[in-house]
């Protein structure tokens, strides 16, 4: 076997060792998303982390490196899974009414999982709404990349003629996205029970004021409770 041969091929430890490093950089993150639906994205730390791990604080830090940097990837870590439950499989839906109803009821869902977690989008807005530095700045991006994706959603359903041309898509996602804040309101912190039912149905009017004549609704948007086994109060 020449010399050469051998200096090309990667060392196998190399490769384990960094498949380890991934792999304790995710367990990490796991425990900082869990942490920061208890104490917020300002009651993460590095120290913080190192308790609920079982790791020292500079195990932890040699994956993030700073407090600032930490809280970063819990925001995109968030987003990527945000994006999972909700994105990808809404995009998997007709063009149009099917769709953006696809992206109302598949965040509806998470709703219902976050009840006694919270969402980081929601929480870190309040945490972050008067304090400018990176935290905030990422923050602020996801939170926008899911707006756009929203609103790309509701010029898609005008396009395609099933809602009417005169439709302001602005006006129309920023009432969508105050139904969610709504409920999130209502149902984690009043614990007021039919509030998601009520969300489902105040989504509904809102495409019904919108809608083309002759455009019939998908049957799971007025249904989307039902749909999803939501209709009960909230746990």
């Amino acid at each position: 076997m020449s010399t050469s041969t051998l200096a090309i091929r990667p060392p196998r430890s190399n490769s384990r060792s960094a498949q380890k490093g991934q792999q304790t950089r995710a367990a990490i993150l796991d425990a900082a998303l869990a942490l920061a639906a208890q104490v917020g994205l300002e009651g993460l730390s590095i120290g913080a982390l190192a308790d609920v791990t079982g790791m020292s604080k500079s195990g932890v830090f040699a994956h993030f490196g700073s407090r600032e940097e930490l809280q970063i990837s819990v925001i995109r870590e968030y987003h990527s899974r945000f994006e999972e439950e909700i994105f990808f499989p809404a995009m998997r839906e007709s063009r149009g009414l099917p769709r953006l109803c696809a992206l109302f009821q598949l965040w509806i869902k998470r709703v219902t999982i976050e009840l006694d977690s919270g969402c980081i989008y929601i929480s870190g807005a309040v945490e972050f709404d008067d304090r400018p530095g990176p935290v905030r700045d990422a923050l602020v991006d996801m939170v926008r990349a899911w707006q756009l994706a929203l609103e790309r959603a509701i010029r898609l359903a005008i396009d395609e003629g099933h809602l009417l041309a005169g439709t302001d898509p602005l006006q129309l996602l920023f009432e969508i996205h105050g139904l969610i804040l709504a409920l999130h309101h209502d149902a984690r912190f009043l614990r007021s029970p039919g509030a998601i039912n009520r969300a489902c149905t105040a989504f509904d009017r809102l495409l019904a004021r919108n809608v083309n004549p002759g455009i019939s609704l998908p049957t799971s948007a007025p249904q989307g409770a039902a749909a999803h086994g939501l209709n009960g109060a909230p746990g």
